[in-house]
C-alpha cells in the first residue's frame, strides 16, 4: 500500500477475506476507459467491467457530466407520493429496451433489492387475482440473487446461505444446477447437454402443487457461481412449463443485462420472455448505484385494479429513482444506443471465446465456458484448499497489471464492452503466463 498514513481498521470489507487484505492490500485510485491506477502508479487493465458492471468503460464524459448537471439541479427529492422527472424520463429508457410487453419499471438501489422487489411483486400479484396461495418460490442450486434475505433464500450458493439458514424465507425450493464437468467441460457458448435439466421442474410442481408457486426465478447466464451457460433448450422448457401452470418466471439479469451477450437483455439474446427482470450494474455503468425490476404490463395492471385512491403496492425505497442515479441512467442509456455499444461489442465475443479456450492445456485447466462477452477457467482445486490456487492467480495478475474476478477455483472475465483485441491479448497472455508459475 502506497499510503502509510490510511487506516484500514474501519472499513468492514464485503465478500473479502478482511484480515488477509489488509496484510497485503491491493488499492485503486483511479480508472479511465479499460484501466485502473493502483496506488503505486501502475496502469491495471480491467478484465471484468468491475463487478460485472462497468460496461461502458470508466469515467465516460457523457455520464459524469449529467451527474454533475443533475447535482446542480435537484439533489434528492421522494418518489413517495411525489415525482420528479428525470425517474420517469430513466423508466421510459429502460422500457425502451426491454422486450415487448415489458414497459413498467419499479426501480430499487441494487441487484440484491431488485431481486426482493421482484418476489414481493410476484407474491402481489397473484393476491390481487384472487390466488393468494401461491406463495412458494422455485431457485436454483448455484444461484446467485445478491444478499438480501429473499435473495439468498432463492439463490443456491452454500456459503451464502450457511451462517443465515436458519432465517431464510419457507417454502422455497431449487432446481438443480447445469454445471457437469463430465457432460458439457470445454462447451463453447450454450452446452448441448443438459436441457433436461430443466424438465425437473414438473417434479417440483408435482411436489409443492402449482396453486402455490408464485413463481421460478433464475439467472439466464450464471455469473457468480463461476459463469453457468444456459443448455440449449433449457430456458425454453423452464419458459413452457411456467406458463402451463400460470407460474411467473423471473430473469435475474443484474450480470446479462445491458449488452453483455451483445443485446440489452439475456432474454432477447435466448428469444425467452419473462414475466420480471431484474437488473442492475450496467444500467448507470456503475457510476450511481441502482437497480429495477422491469415487469411485463398485465402484472401492473393486475395491481391497479382495486380502490383508486388505495396504494396498490406498499413496497419502495427512500431512493426509489433517485435523481442523481436516475440522470446517470438516462445518460449511460443514451450512450449505449448512440454508440450501438451493445452491436459494436460483438465481434469480441469470438475473440474472448478464442483466448480462453486456447488456455484449456495450461496446468490445472479443468474447464472453460464462454458466451457473449463472458469467459470462465475453471482450476482444479488444491486439496483441502478450495479457492487458494485461483486466489493465487488472480493476486499475481494484479501484480502484473490484470484485474479478474474469482469465485472459487473459478477465474471470471467480463471486460468492459470496449473492449479490443489488444486488451484481451494483454489480459490472457498475463493470465496464462500466471497459471503456468502456479503449482
Amino acid at each position: 500500500m502506497n499510503d502509510p498514513h490510511l487506516n484500514l481498521d474501519h472499513f468492514w470489507m464485503p465478500f473479502t477475506a478482511n484480515r488477509q487484505f489488509r496484510g497485503k492490500p491491493r488499492m485503486l485510485v483511479s480508472a479511465k476507459d479499460m484501466h485502473y491506477t493502483s496506488d503505486d502508479g501502475r496502469q491495471v487493465v480491467d478484465g471484468c467491467a468491475g463487478l460485472w458492471c462497468v460496461n461502458a468503460g470508466h469515467n465516460r464524459e457523457e455520464i459524469l457530466s449529467a451527474i454533475k448537471a443533475q447535482l446542480d439541479t435537484l439533489d434528492f427529492a421522494p418518489t413517495f407520493q411525489m415525482g420528479h422527472p428525470m425517474a420517469f424520463k430513466a423508466a421510459e429508457k429502460v422500457a425502451e429496451l426491454a422486450p415487448a410487453g415489458m414497459s413498467k419499471v419499479f426501480f430499487a438501489n441494487s441487484g440484491s433489492e431488485s431481486v426482493d422487489s421482484a418476489l414481493k411483486i410476484a407474491l402481489a400479484y397473484h393476491r390481487a387475482r384472487g390466488e393468494g396461495t401461491r406463495t412458494k418460490f422455485i431457485g436454483r442450486e448455484r444461484g446467485y440473487h445478491g444478499v438480501g434475505f429473499g435473495g439468498i433464500s432463492v439463490g443456491g450458493i452454500p456459503l451464502n446461505r450457511k451462517v443465515f439458514g436458519g432465517q431464510l424465507l419457507p417454502g422455497v425450493d431449487h432446481l438443480p444446477h447445469t454445471h457437469n464437468l463430465r457432460e458439457a467441460a470445454f462447451s463453447r457458448g450454450q452446452p448441448k447437454w443438459g436441457s433436461h435439466l430443466a424438465e425437473d421442474l414438473e417434479r417440483l410442481v408435482a411436489l409443492h402443487d402449482p396453486s402455490n408457486i408464485a413463481a421460478v426465478i433464475v439467472e439466464p447466464v450464471a455469473g457468480s457461481t463461476g459463469v453457468l451457460p444456459p443448455p440449449v433448450g433449457y430456458l425454453e422448457t423452464l419458459r413452457a412449463i411456467c406458463d402451463k401452470h400460470g407460474i411467473l418466471l423471473i430473469f435475474d439479469e443484474v450480470i446479462s443485462g445491458f449488452g453483455r451477450l451483445g443485446t440489452p437483455f439475456a432474454a432477447q439474446y435466448f428469444n425467452v420472455t419473462p414475466d420480471l427482470i431484474c437488473c442492475a450494474k450496467g444500467i448507470t455503468n456503475a457510476t450511481i448505484p441502482m437497480g429495477a425490476v422491469i415487469a411485463k404490463d398485465f402484472i401492473y395492471d393486475a395491481l391497479m385494479n382495486g380502490p383508486e385512491g388505495l396504494i396498490e403496492l406498499f413496497h419502495g425505497y427512500t431512493y426509489s429513482g433517485h435523481p442523481v442515479a436516475a440522470a446517470a441512467a438516462v445518460a449511460t442509456l443514451d450512450l449505449y444506443r448512440e454508440t450501438g455499444l451493445f452491436e459494436a461489442s460483438r465481434p469480441m465475443h469470438a475473440a474472448i471465446a478464442d483466448a480462453a479456450h486456447g488456455m484449456r492445456e495450461l496446468p490445472n485447466v479443468i474447464d472453460v465456458r464462454n458466451i457473449g462477452l463472458i469467459a470462465a477457467i475453471e482450476l482444479k482445486s488444491r486439496e483441502g484448499k478450495p479457492g487458494a490456487r485461483a486466489y493465487e492467480a488472480m493476486v499475481k495478475c494484479f501484480e502484473r497489471g490484470v484485474l479478474v474476478r474469482i469465485t472459487g477455483d473459478t477465474i471470471a472475465l467480463s471486460p468492459p464492452l470496449i473492449v479490443g483485441q489488444s486488451h484481451l491479448d494483454e489480459i490472457f497472455d498475463t493470465l496464462g503466463d500466471v497459471l503456468r508459475t502456479i503449482d
